[in-house]
Parts: structure tokens; sequence; C-alpha cells
């Protein structure tokens, strides 16, 4: 069942039909930002496990397992095809010789890189185009949902 967010202008509503907005809403703005990825030449699962380790610093394969919410073996070969790419190292723990730990390549990094760069040009096409009235009302949203995420993450889900 497709639900509308309300109309401008209109009164919030309840926090259910926010929820449920905002929720296709950032669908909705993933799925047109991750046309812009294509350009990367990487699948999906391997652009966002290059992230965790671009952005999570380096990390065991288990790590990035349950960051990235699949099971080991998934992530190995996702790793493997990041590794023969030249994006990711595999490297020994210091403290831990038994841990293999993964880590960006400079490459891996470029290559993140330019996909964020892509797509903030992309959004930053279509803020352009508003008002100031309007980019006001946008930063106050951006607030509020980073508020939301916050609360989500406080609540340990």
């Amino acid at each position: 069942m497709s639900r509308r967010p309300p109309e401008r202008g209109q009164r919030a509503g309840k926090p259910e039909a926010l929820a449920d907005a905002l929720h296709s809403a950032a669908i909705h703005l993933l799925r047109t930002l991750r046309k812009e990825d294509d350009a990367s030449g990487l699948s999906a699962p391997r652009l966002s496990a290059l992230s965790v380790v671009v952005f999570g610093g380096p990390l065991t394969l288990g790590q990035l397992a349950a960051a990235e919410q699949v099971r080991p073996p998934t992530m190995t070969k996702i790793v493997t095809g990041l590794e023969k790419a030249g994006l990711v190292k595999r490297g020994g723990d210091l403290r831990d010789r038994r841990l293999t730990k993964i880590e960006a390549t400079a490459k891996g990094q470029r290559v993140l890189a330019a996909g964020r760069a892509r797509r903030v040009l992309l959004l930053t096409d279509a803020v352009k185009g508003l008002d100031e009235k309007a980019l006001v009302e946008l930063t106050d949203g951006i607030q509020r949902f980073r508020q939301v995420i916050a609360a989500i993450n406080e609540e340990g889900r």
C-alpha cells in the first residue's frame, strides 16, 4: 500500500504517517542516488562494503560481515572481488596474528570519494533550485532527520 506524505502546508499529522513518509522519502532518495553508483563499476554490495572499510578503518572479515549484515562466506566473496580490483588489501593484526584485517587501498579510497562526489553533485544541482526559505526548511529538516537517527541508535536498534 502506497501512502503519501502530508501535502505542503498541511499539519504534520500522526507520528506513524510521518515515519511512513520519511521512510518512503529516504528510500526514493537512495534509489535515485544509487544510479550515480553505476559509474563506479562496482556492484551495490561491493560498494557498500568498500564504504564501510574506508570509513570504518581496518576491520576483520567478521566485523565487516556484521556491519553489512551478511554471513562471513558472503563477505569473503565480496572482499575477494574488492581485493582483485585493487580496492582493499588484507593485512595482519598486530595484536592477534590469527586475525586478518581488511583495509582500503588508495585506489579504493579514490573510487569511493569519486562516487560520493557524483552523488553530492546530483544533490547540489537539485538544492540550487530552492529559494532561501526552502533552504532554511531543508536545513532544519536535515537536523530533525539526524535527531531521529540518533533516537533510533540510542534505543539500540
